[in-house]
């Protein structure tokens, strides 16, 4: 199944899901918008590797610039996430012992990306990092998921952040804290709307849950 990592009913999410059978497409009739190249640009960005060749468009009749995909599966590291500094990294795969936030498997290092449990879609202000932050705030701040992960996670916050409908997960609607709603007191860069929500941090999560069920169990065996 392919994830699309673009917001629902943008030029981006509409040329990416038209470039995801992996075939040439005409740019001039086929991809939406008046500037295809701009669109192609952020995806690129996200990590995606795209071709393009000028050749014969039989609806067009004329040469024109096609374009391809590649693959659904990003071969590089979005351009966003690269600020992060190495060592930053090296401690945070250290500290959760190279092992993935959601599956709770231990994985290769290059098989892992530092994630930030609030999303970059919410930010008002870009996020410096000091290398030398305590355990306890790089807890509070990162989490390690696999690409597809974090793209899915990306998918759950920018819908988020358009509709104020919080993501679930594997279609289980729990929250720890709030409900399926953004709380609409809370501003949308304030971190605190995001708490209670799996993808935000789901070690918490399910901690919460299996207490939830651990009391439910113990109820009914009195």
């Amino acid at each position: 199944m392919t994830i699309n990592p673009f917001t629902k009913g943008t030029n981006f999410e509409k040329i990416f899901t038209t470039l995801s059978d992996l075939r040439w497409h005409c740019g001039k009739h086929e991809l939406p918008g008046t500037q295809p190249a701009k669109a192609i640009q952020v995806i690129r960005q996200h990590g995606f590797d795209i071709e393009k060749k000028t050749i014969y468009c039989p609806v067009c009749k004329d040469k024109t610039v096609h374009r391809r995909l590649v693959s659904t599966v990003p071969i590089a590291t979005p351009y966003t996430r690269t600020q992060l500094p190495v060592k930053l990294r090296e401690r945070i795969l250290e500290y959760y012992k190279n092992t993935e936030a959601i599956t709770l498997r231990e994985m290769v290092p290059n098989q892992l990306e530092v994630d930030h449990r609030f999303p970059q879609v919410r930010w008002s202000k870009v996020e410096k990092f000091d290398p030398d932050m305590p355990d306890e705030e790089l807890h509070k701040m990162f989490q390690l998921l696999t690409r597809q992960h974090n793209l899915w996670k990306s998918r759950y916050c920018e819908n988020c952040k358009k509709t104020g409908e919080r993501g679930t997960f594997i279609g289980i609607n729990y929250f720890y804290e709030g409900n399926e709603k953004w709380d609409p007191n809370i501003p949308e860069d304030d971190e605190k709307g995001c708490i209670g929500c799996f993808w935000y941090h789901p070690e918490n999560w399910r901690k919460s849950l299996n207490e939830k069920i651990e009391r439910k169990n113990s109820r009914a065996s009195k």
